[in-house]
């Protein structure tokens, strides 16, 4: 019996079938027009990405932007206009400084002298010196933040005192503003029953009647402190006398100015009369300020 052994045909390992690159999927509606996507690379690609290595082009960082500046022109205002309302702004704010710093209105009797600059202008008209030349020359800015800071302090007041509601602040505005009001006609028909000529523009009249508001807050202020009744007294008496004082000192320019234009031309009763009405005026303040600080 002849034995015949046989080996085992040698192993082989099976050649991959599937295709060097993955076919592009259909186009869904949510893929723009033109887009490709593939899984893998090309197979006339695939070996140069493999082999070949381009660098971007170098591209030089660009010197740096200006900052930017606003475009005043799309608000209607050129380059002048811009600087002139800055320039005015830092006006007003170093008068105001100037104001504060010298005490013209909470301490008054402390100023000298009281009487207003005047310059000549080319066609030989006398003019007041603006308030960045005189500090003796009025202004909005003062009157201005002070009413602000009234009407806050009212509502202040009010809500300490459980009674604040929004109207507050619409009631003490209307009630500050016709205060000013009011104060503003007396001193405009006093000077046209007097005569007087030259009464000043209506801006410095207004000024006038807004620095009542620094004494107003002051009262207040005393008036949040719980200082009592004699210390709240008192503090108002102060403030209605300072007021009254830089209100005749200050008006003297417009109803008996010291210009050399007027000077003899004034008689006696004329002057006593004009001297009673800045009295008057003057006396008045208390009122005023006796309306503002009942909030």
């Amino acid at each position: 019996m002849s034995y015949y052994s046989r080996s085992p045909p040698p192993l082989q390992h099976p050649v991959p079938t599937h295709p060097a690159f993955i076919p592009e999927p259909p186009s869904t509606p949510a893929s723009p027009q033109g887009y490709q996507r593939f899984a893998s690379s090309p197979p006339n690609q695939q070996y140069a990405a493999r082999t070949q290595y381009n660098p971007p082009p170098f591209q030089p960082i660009p010197n740096p932007q200006p900052q930017h500046i606003p475009d005043f022109a799309a608000w209607g205002m050129n380059d002048t206009t811009a600087q002139f309302g800055m320039h005015l702004g830092q006006t007003a704010v170093a008068a105001g400084q100037d104001y504060v710093q010298k005490n013209l209105i909470i301490f008054p009797w402390r100023h000298k002298p009281w009487t207003r600059k005047v310059h000549r202008t080319e066609a030989g008209h006398t003019e007041w010196q603006p308030p960045r030349d005189d500090i003796n020359s009025p202004d909005l800015y003062i009157p201005l933040m002070a009413l602000v800071t009234y009407i806050l302090v009212a509502a202040l007041q009010t809500g300490l005192q459980e009674r604040f509601h929004p109207q507050i602040l619409g009631a003490s505005a209307t009630r500050a503003l016709l205060v000013v009001l009011l104060d503003f006609l007396f001193v405009q028909c006093g000077c046209y029953l007097l005569n007087v000529q030259g009464t000043g523009q209506v801006v410095d009249l207004i000024a006038y009647g807004g620095y009542k508001f620094v004494g107003v807050i002051l009262t207040l202020f005393a008036g949040l402190l719980n200082l009592g009744p004699t210390i709240y007294a008192l503090v108002f008496l102060y403030a209605f006398a300072a007021n009254a004082l830089f209100v005749l000192r200050s008006l003297r320019s417009v109803v008996l100015p010291d210009s050399p234009a007027n000077v003899g031309t004034v008689n006696p009763a004329s002057r006593k009369r004009r001297i009673t009405f800045l009295f008057l005026e003057a006396v008045f303040q208390v009122v005023y300020m006796g309306i503002l600080v009942r909030v």
